[in-house]
């Protein structure tokens, strides 16, 4: 895999429910993390008393986490909805060179900031609320 640039990582919003995504506007950094929770089923009988897991048992789930400046634009107006009202709409990370991550999360922060001579700026968390599908690109 080549160097990417870090502009090429993206998470769009589906903005009206139609499945037509949309970049979220004003983004700076964009990261995603992909998690899964370990069952341990070691026991006295264990190989040379090492660890043992169970594959697959364990929740999966997945977190994004953005940070940029405030354009006032669609998608900033979207993003406050869906927190203020609990919604779970879908989104889509386009990681490059690797693949497309789509399905739904909920907004669990969303962080306003600015100092009189700079920018207003903001941050945003997302957690998985369901199965994600991932298609290679």
């Amino acid at each position: 895999m080549a160097v990417q640039s870090g502009k090429d990582l993206l998470l769009k919003l589906d903005l009206t429910g139609d499945g037509m995504f949309e970049t979220v506007a004003g983004l700076r950094a964009t990261r995603i993390s992909f998690n899964a929770e370990t069952v341990d089923v070691t026991s006295l009988e264990s190989a040379g008393g090492w660890r043992e897991l169970l594959g697959g048992a364990g929740v999966k789930s997945a977190a994004i986490s953005g940070s940029g400046v405030f354009r006032d634009a669609n998608t900033d107006e979207r993003a406050r909805q869906i927190f203020f009202d609990g919604e779970v709409p879908n989104f889509q990370v386009i990681i490059p060179d690797f693949g497309v991550v789509e399905g739904a999360f909920m907004i669990t922060a969303i962080e306003y900031a600015g100092s009189h001579n700079g920018e207003a700026t903001y941050e945003m968390s997302l957690a998985s609320a369901g199965a994600l599908s991932f298609v290679a690109l």
